[in-house]
């Protein structure tokens, strides 16, 4: 599947998704831990909080029935009301009350007030026929104990909330700290760092499903890597398959007569072999086994002698010279294909400026074509009609494989006039080379020997 390919599922996927919140696992973790600790906290205070009341509220109950005994046995032996505010058929007392009395048998009673201390009330039927009652308020004592034991709920439950936030924060920070290794490792992987393992990089003593996940895109990464492979050997032996043979046509049509028809024959031939000499480039640097040979040298000086070399009616501009350490034959190769880019897409003036370790090709033609701007040079891709129907695209593919040989970076942008709209045609083409500030010895490149009075 090609990049373009994938860009436009990937646009198609998110238009049909729209935009969307953007969170991390570790927030979503935290939330969630937070969310189920914040209900088993309230439901567990509740169900506290209810068992608290309701015992002590049993308890008071108890002792309001003993009192209520105790107040009959005085009230029977004295035949006087009023001790312990005990009151006889006392038009207060709840009717719920009253009427288990009146079936005969001691009861007690909760009267509760919206807000207040609810009242306990105790009363039993005496011999007489008259009702024996007493009530007293909840104990402040009581309510103290259920006010302290609400405020230590609340702080409990808060605590919960805020633990189970901090537990969330850790599991969901290790659980994402192993999935933006993974994605910075399959980044490496899809830049072409085909030695970068996902599962070598997520590391770890546990063992969760990001290491499945882990051991699938190195499954995917080394079916894809043997595919390339295998793709670039076919290209370079069929490359070097013709070799002989376009070497012969090219020697037979020496031989031909002079003409039109030989002169055209041996362009086609040389074309020929031109696009089989770039595949075998191309295959070669796909491989990764290319290295650079380094030399010290003056970049602004090197760039004006070799562009004066290949074509003496581009101007070169030094802004800032510069020392640089670098393979001169792939810098030359790349100013050379820039430069034949340029002259067979755009339009003169064609101009080049060196500041400091940037170099710069410009054109006055239509510009790159939008699939180049956005997914870099391909090969067998010209791009749009503009900028194409000569060549076979692999100039600016061999440019930036040079370029990633040297360590340096190759971009592409458009020049647009002042006030543009993005739909208005651009006014020339501009290629950076960007070459590295230190020597790319990490590609495996290594310094050339300088011979004395050289």
């Amino acid at each position: 599947m090609s990049r373009r390919t994938v860009a436009g599922l990937r646009a198609r996927v998110l238009v049909r998704l729209g935009p969307r919140l953007r969170t991390g696992v570790r927030w979503k973790i935290s939330a969630a831990i937070a969310l189920v600790g914040a209900l088993v906290a309230v439901a567990l205070s509740l169900v506290v909080h209810n068992a608290a009341r309701v015992s002590m509220l049993d308890n008071a109950r108890d002792v309001q029935d003993e009192r209520i005994q105790y107040a009959q046995r005085i009230y029977e032996t004295s035949g006087r009301a009023g001790q312990f505010g005990m009151k006889v058929d006392d038009s207060e007392m709840p009717k719920e009350l009253l009427a288990k009395v009146l079936a005969g048998r001691r009861a007690t009673f909760v009267e509760d007030h919206k807000g207040e201390v609810p009242d306990i009330w105790a009363a039993v039927p005496l011999s007489d026929g008259h009702v024996l009652s007493l009530h007293t308020r909840f104990t402040d004592r009581s309510a103290t104990i259920m006010k302290d034991l609400d405020q230590a709920l609340v702080i409990g439950s808060i605590s919960v909330v805020f633990g189970g936030c901090a537990i969330g924060v850790l599991i969901g920070g290790q659980l994402s700290r192993r999935l933006r290794k993974a994605a910075a490792a399959a980044r490496e992987v899809a830049q072409g760092q085909t030695d970068v393992s996902v599962r070598d990089a997520i590391g770890g003593v546990v063992r969760d499903e990001t290491d499945d996940l882990a051991r699938s895109v190195d499954a995917m990464a080394d079916a894809l890597k043997q595919r390339l492979e295998a793709e670039r050997r076919v290209t370079a032996d069929i490359a070097h398959e013709l070799r002989t043979p376009v070497t012969g046509l090219l020697t037979a049509a020496e031989l031909l007569p002079p003409g039109r028809p030989t002169e055209l024959v041996r362009d086609r031939a040389q074309a020929m072999r031109t696009l089989v000499e770039d595949v075998l480039e191309v295959a070669r640097l796909d491989s990764a086994a290319e290295r650079a040979e380094l030399q010290d040298l003056l970049l602004g000086e090197f760039v004006t002698r070799r562009i004066a070399v290949l074509n003496s009616d581009v101007s070169v501009t030094v802004v800032h010279e510069s020392e640089v350490t670098t393979d001169p034959r792939r810098l030359e190769r790349i100013l050379g294909n820039l430069l034949a880019n340029a002259a067979k897409h755009g339009k003169p003036p064609v101009e080049v400026s060196v500041e400091g370790r940037v170099v710069r090709v410009r054109d006055h033609g239509p510009g790159f074509p939008p699939g180049l701007l956005e997914e870099g040079p391909s090969r067998f891709r010209t791009g749009s009609t503009d900028r194409a129907g000569v060549g076979h695209g692999l100039g600016l593919t061999i440019a930036a494989g040079q370029a990633r040989v040297l360590g340096a970076r190759l971009t592409f942008r458009n020049v647009s006039p002042a006030g543009a709209a993005p739909e208005d045609p651009a006014e020339g083409a501009v290629a950076v080379l960007w070459l590295p500030e230190h020597a790319p010895t990490n590609t495996g490149s290594f310094p050339m020997l300088q011979l004395p009075g050289r």
